[in-house]
């Protein structure tokens, strides 16, 4: 028995040893290697949707990608920055993931009337979604401006495509739901470009040129 009790006594009286806790999986890596590809399949599929690639009467088809897709996608991201401690980036991607879920309740509640909304109030309905998030994305924008020029640039122009589906609703114009299209198609291929530079690090390149602060 002494022989098993004395080397526990001993260890026992050793000096502990600091051993670094493993790494958390969870606490790792750069949640924009999600946030930014899944953003792009949003944008892209609406963009799409609103230069005419389907009829106007389909542009429910964009739905599962944006909700299955994209909202829950942004979500994910947005809890892994938060995990971080990436304030802005969870902030982001957190008011996208909330933009882009909200915008396929809307879509699929109008479709299937779940709130009821006359269908004379349905533009002024859609107007108030749009402006309501008009603005708050154009706060965003101001909140970026002491990151590189991109991200600003990103944000910026989905407030310009909001701000044109909000004259093109308001006058039923489709010449501006199309030009909307292509802004979103644009901030499509710049959220593109980011991916491609957030990929380059990962792998061990450097990151894209992303233009300086517009404040330092």
């Amino acid at each position: 028995m002494s022989t098993i009790a004395e080397p526990q006594i001993l260890a026992s009286n050793a000096p502990a040893e600091r051993v670094a806790p493993p790494p958390n999986p969870a606490l790792a890596g750069d949640p924009s290697i999600l946030g930014l590809p899944i953003f792009v399949a949003g944008s892209t599929v609406l963009g799409l949707s609103l230069v005419g690639v389907v009829p106007a009467a389909a542009g429910g088809s964009a739905i599962p990608i944006i909700l299955a897709g994209t909202g829950i996608g942004l979500l994910i991201s947005t809890i892994w920055a938060a995990a971080l401690g990436q304030t802005l980036v969870a902030g982001i991607f957190g008011l996208f993931a909330g933009f882009w879920l909200s915008y396929s309740t809307l879509v699929l509640g109008l479709n299937h009337d779940w709130f009821k909304i006359p269908a004379a109030d349905v533009v002024d309905s859609v107007t108030m979604f749009q402006l309501t998030w008009a603005i708050v994305m154009g706060a965003l924008t101001l909140a970026t401006v002491r990151l590189p020029v991109a991200f600003t640039a990103v944000v910026g122009l989905v407030v310009l495509a909001l701000v044109l589906l909000i004259f093109a609703g308001q006058n039923s114009s489709e010449f501006l739901s199309h030009l909307a299209g292509v802004v979103v198609l644009a901030f499509a291929a710049l959220g593109t470009y980011l991916f491609l530079s957030v990929a380059s690090v990962a792998t061990g390149g450097k990151g894209y040129p992303l233009g300086n602060p517009l404040v330092k």
